[in-house]
């Protein structure tokens, strides 16, 4: 691994941007995204071997466990933030150190079945959300406390849409790297 480029392991589809109109299709495409992470995820990890789940995907970089975890975590907190942003006056979330929560020993060593699940059902009921959104809805936000900034529920979707397939990325080129089916 060491001759690959350590910032296309990092980012291997670039980092996110923000499009210049959010556009129904866009939107719809982003959510058809987001519902099919989970099986998307599923087929390319349920197969693997614990030697192959606790590869980092970069050096420096969590494992495929680590990894496969820490969506489930991100997207539970995207889903209640989702909520929150729905009910309350543009409110200021709570931030978390992922960092941290990667190092806690259900990311380190507990089996992927259970956290696959969990992102099944929890995306199905994010896509089902976000499908019934207004277009007032897609305008309402919250704020980050870490950037202090207001991020609105149709930035939310593209970039949830984005950080699904950015792990998977992370996966699928490692999976490519080591030559693994």
């Amino acid at each position: 691994m060491e001759e690959l480029d350590l910032e296309k392991l990092k980012y291997p589809l670039g980092k996110f941007e923000i499009p210049a109109e959010y556009t129904s299709g866009y939107i719809s495409c982003k959510i058809e995204e987001i519902a099919t992470f989970p099986e998307r995820l599923k087929k390319e990890t349920i197969h693997l071997t614990n030697e192959q789940l606790n590869t980092p995907y970069r050096p420096g970089g969590w494992t495929i466990r680590q990894v496969i975890h820490h969506c489930a975590e991100s997207h539970m907190n995207c889903f209640i933030r989702i909520k929150w942003a729905l009910t309350e006056n543009n409110p200021i979330i709570k931030a978390y150190d992922e960092t941290l929560w990667s190092e806690l020993p259900d990311n380190l060593q507990m089996p992927i079945e259970p956290t696959l699940n969990l992102l099944s059902g929890l995306h199905f009921r994010i896509a089902y959300l976000l499908k019934s959104l207004s277009e007032s809805d897609l305008k309402k936000s919250f704020i980050h406390p870490e950037s202090n900034s207001e991020i609105s529920l149709k930035q939310i979707i593209g970039l949830y849409s984005w950080h699904g397939n950015h792990h998977l990325a992370h996966i699928t080129s490692l999976k490519k790297y080591k030559n693994w089916k």
